[in-house]
């Protein structure tokens, strides 16, 4: 899945947290998304554009395996592969938005 397409996924299937911005940084030159759940939509972000209540940093690679669920969010947070700045209840909903993805 490209980055566009998992974009386009997340808005259709709806996966933000509501009231909510999360910033997930994929670093490199992968970029950002933002789930905002303020204006109801996601987008592809530069990594420094938008303040987010919550930014969730984890490569790419990652993401596919959590986005698949062959990657726990718990297991990767202990493991140091998934790494939250600010607002970490906002992290936790994060399960509800990959299983939206599954969906």
């Amino acid at each position: 899945m490209t980055k566009q397409e998992l974009v386009q996924r997340m808005q259709e299937g709806q996966a933000w947290v509501p009231g909510k911005r999360v910033k997930i940084d994929f670093g490199g030159g992968e970029g950002a998304i933002l789930l905002d759940g303020i204006s109801n939509q996601v987008s592809d972000i530069a990594s420094d554009a938008n303040a987010a209540d919550t930014t969730i940093k984890v490569s790419w690679d990652d993401w596919q395996q959590l986005s698949a669920g062959q990657l726990d969010g718990m297991t990767a947070f202990m493991m140091g592969k998934l790494k939250v700045e600010g607002d970490m209840s906002n992290a936790m909903q994060l399960q509800g938005v990959l299983a939206k993805l599954r969906g």
